[in-house]
């Protein structure tokens, strides 16, 4: 008896009942004595021994269904140290005695950054575990995509291409704010495929001058409006040479609730021009995932499929340069994949005249 448990832990994106679908589908094909496991609410049915039983049938049409079936949550993570409940009480050894009274052979484990770490947590503690990568902010090391990105860049394009007749209409700067606490991949591929005038991402500081001056620019070149797609993430380099305290302090003492707004009202006030801004938030987050993502989803499923057959566990399941491969959880847990500042993309961005207020 194979007896394998599904996790979707940390925040939800497109792609997680897809890849849930490729691993179910992909085991029930190839091992004839089975037990599925679905944890509710990522690692708290881990934590409470809150599951269900997962048969064919619960793997029958949910390829579109954005969110995730199974529901999920967060927990509190210490670093490459614990997984732990609010009084900072571990709770790895009750997430370990739930894996052994259900005598679990691994445990498949669906997240972002964050959840890679704590993965390997789990794993450091002699529990068998396969990784996938999801999370629309493409940040995980060691893959070259991740499921839920590409939905994500198409919502965040759509925003901004409806945006544009507005900005038109009114001869207004637009701020579009998308999510990218740290990294810029979003934001960079909605710019792009946008036509955003301007794009700020958290790899390149911008200097709010630079920014001011790319809009007088196009002003002056006959471009009444102009549009500017901001990483929720990004920063000035003023904030760039703050402490991690002086960043949170000068954030609370804001009398603007995010950087858009920052930028926006400087921009009134020293162009004398409309700035408005837009955040579609979790907006991007949701609804069913984009064909590529369904496909990548199922793809990365039955890869983690074939990881479990083989029992080749403690790895997570990545794409390079376009093969579906595995890498060691260490890795991946190793570090963030930062957008790079000379990184082609950007460069092609640069070519047509886009600024990144640098």
């Amino acid at each position: 008896m194979t007896r394998v448990a599904l996790i979707t832990s940390g925040g939800d994106c497109q792609g997680l009942n897809a890849a849930m679908r490729g691993i179910g589908k992909a085991l029930y094909n190839r091992i004839s004595d089975l037990e599925i496991f679905g944890m509710y609410d990522g690692y708290r049915g881990l934590i409470d021994g809150d599951y269900k039983f997962m048969e064919p049938k619960d793997f029958s049409g949910i390829l579109t269904e954005g969110g995730t079936i199974l529901g999920t949550s967060r927990q509190r993570y210490i670093p490459g140290k614990d997984i732990v409940d609010e009084e900072g009480n571990s709770l790895i050894p009750v997430m370990k005695d739930t894996y052994n009274r259900l005598n679990l052979d691994c445990l498949v484990i669906m997240g972002g950054n964050g959840t890679q770490k704590s993965a390997k947590l789990l794993m450091d503690a002699g529990m068998n575990v396969v990784t996938l990568p999801k999370t629309i902010d493409n940040d995980i090391w060691g893959t070259d995509v991740t499921f839920g990105f590409q939905s994500a860049v198409d919502i965040a394009t759509n925003v901004i291409d409806y945006i544009h007749s507005t900005a038109s209409s009114h001869s207004r700067v637009f701020l579009v704010e998308l999510m990218g606490r740290d990294a810029g991949w979003l934001t960079l591929n909605a710019g792009i495929g946008s036509g955003a005038d301007i794009i700020l991402i958290p790899e390149i500081p911008y200097d709010i001058n630079k920014v001011t001056e790319a809009i007088e620019r196009r002003r002056k070149m006959g471009s009444a409006f102009s549009i500017l797609a901001v990483a929720e993430g990004a920063k000035s380099i003023d904030d760039q040479v703050l402490s991690e305290e002086e960043s949170r302090r000068r954030r609370e003492e804001s009398k603007h609730s995010t950087i858009s707004y920052e930028i926006a009202d400087h921009i009134e006030k020293t162009l004398g021009r409309e700035a408005r801004v837009t955040i579609p938030g979790h907006y991007q987050r949701g609804g069913p995932p984009c064909p590529y993502d369904r496909v990548l989803a199922t793809r990365f499923g039955t890869a983690a499929a074939e990881l479990i057959v083989n029992r080749n566990y403690g790895r997570m399941v990545a794409m390079q340069n376009g093969e579906i491969v595995s890498i060691p959880l260490e890795e991946a847990a190793s570090k963030t994949k930062f957008l790079p500042p000379d990184h082609p993309l950007i460069q092609v961005a640069r070519d047509i005249g886009i600024s990144f207020g640098d």
